[in-house]
């Protein structure tokens, strides 16, 4: 529990830049959350460390700071600020109270995210099978979410007023936030052999919710956004008609209209 509270610790720091930007809580900060946490456990662990504990590790380092890289670059370099005005909370308005709910909140979340990888350096359980099946689905995962952001700002760049349906994004109209999921679905997956209590399972089955949560309310904001930008264009009404919004293959073709995806 005392690692437990020293992550939180971590990722606290890490998402304070929140504080300058309320919607930085969620996005640069948690990306700098996930890559410090990745940092903590290599150093509180490195004497024990496995190739396949090594690796996770690594693996949350290399993901929280792609995450936040992008995220830097599209918010200084892009016209995502302009594109965004008015869908997103701004600083003015948000109460101190406010702020720190979500900073405490979104933090707890980023540790129990990571929470199977600490469970398996607790429990000294080494690299076995679902540590290395782990592995590979988490590092699928960021390859597709890596994927996904170089194709659509490639296509933003060509064409930036059309809706983006190419590559990736023709099997699924958020593949970034798919290759999210499927990057954490590794990291629960390879604690599946080290879960020992009670108390174990719901803080990884928590974090694992809690990031599926987050991810279906960003594919909701995302399609409000689209059909309030594209809604008129019979092509956009074709894609989205035939393309599921967030899992491929999966005949979800909207989630607009669950309010309760408030995330």
């Amino acid at each position: 529990m005392n690692v437990f509270l020293i992550l939180l610790v971590l990722a606290l720091v890490a998402s304070s830049c929140g504080f300058h930007k309320y919607v930085w809580f969620i996005s640069i900060g948690y990306g700098a959350a996930i890559a410090l946490i990745g940092i903590g456990l290599l150093v509180m662990y490195g004497g024990s460390l496995t190739v396949g504990t090594a690796l996770q590790c690594v693996l949350l380092v290399v993901y929280g700071c792609r995450l936040a890289g992008y995220l830097i670059y599209r918010d200084v370099k892009t016209a995502y600020n302009r594109r965004m005005k008015g869908e997103v909370k701004s600083n003015e308005g948000v109460s101190a109270v406010a702020k720190v709910g979500i900073w405490v909140s979104a933090s707890l979340l980023y540790v129990l995210q990571t929470s199977p990888i600490l469970f398996r350096l607790e429990g000294d359980r080494g690299t076995d099978v679902l540590c290395i099946v782990g592995l590979l689905i988490s590092a699928a995962g960021l390859a597709l979410e890596t994927t996904a952001d170089l194709q659509k700002n490639r296509a933003k760049k060509a064409n930036p007023r059309r809706f983006v349906d190419t590559g990736l994004f023709r099997l699924v109209r958020c593949p970034n936030y798919f290759g999210e999921m499927v990057f954490w679905t590794g990291v629960f997956v390879s604690g599946l052999s080290v879960y020992a209590n009670a108390a174990q399972w719901i803080c990884a089955i928590l974090g694992y919710l809690g990031i599926i949560y987050v991810m279906f309310g960003g594919a909701r904001r995302l399609e409000i956004r689209q059909d309030k930008n594209y809604g008129d264009n019979p092509e956009y009404q074709k894609y989205k008609s035939a393309t599921p919004i967030i899992i491929p293959f999966v005949p979800l073709y909207s989630v607009k209209e669950h309010t309760w995806l408030v995330a």
